[in-house]
C-alpha cells in the first residue's frame, strides 16, 4: 500500500498521532483511511488533534471511524468514493 500523497494541499498538513494510527490498526480500517483522499486524511487528523477535551478528542476519532468503515460519509456529509478501474 503506497503512502498518501499530500503534495497537492496548500494548507497545513497534520501529522497522524500514534493514537490514531493504532486506533486504525485496531479496528481494521488502516485501508479505508489510505484510501481516502488527502485532503480528508489532513481534515480529520487536524479536527481530532484540535479537541481541547479528553471526551471530544475520542468522539471525534470514533465519529471518523465510524465514517470510515460505512464508507460513504465524510464529516456527517455523504461521500461517493471515486472508483478505481483497476480494482474492478
Amino acid at each position: 500500500m503506497s503512502e498518501t500523497d499530500f503534495s497537492n494541499l496548500t494548507r497545513l498538513i497534520h501529522p497522524i498521532p500514534e493514537f490514531v494510527m493504532d486506533a486504525l490498526t485496531e479496528s481494521g480500517l488502516l485501508s479505508a483511511y489510505r484510501e481516502r483522499p488527502a485532503y480528508q486524511l489532513n481534515d480529520y487528523i487536524g479536527w481530532i488533534n484540535r479537541a481541547r477535551r479528553i471526551e471530544t478528542n475520542v468522539r471525534r476519532l470514533d465519529q471518523m471511524l465510524d465514517e470510515l468503515h460505512r464508507g460513504n460519509v465524510y464529516m456527517k456529509m455523504a461521500y461517493k468514493p471515486k472508483t478505481n478501474p483497476s480494482k474492478r
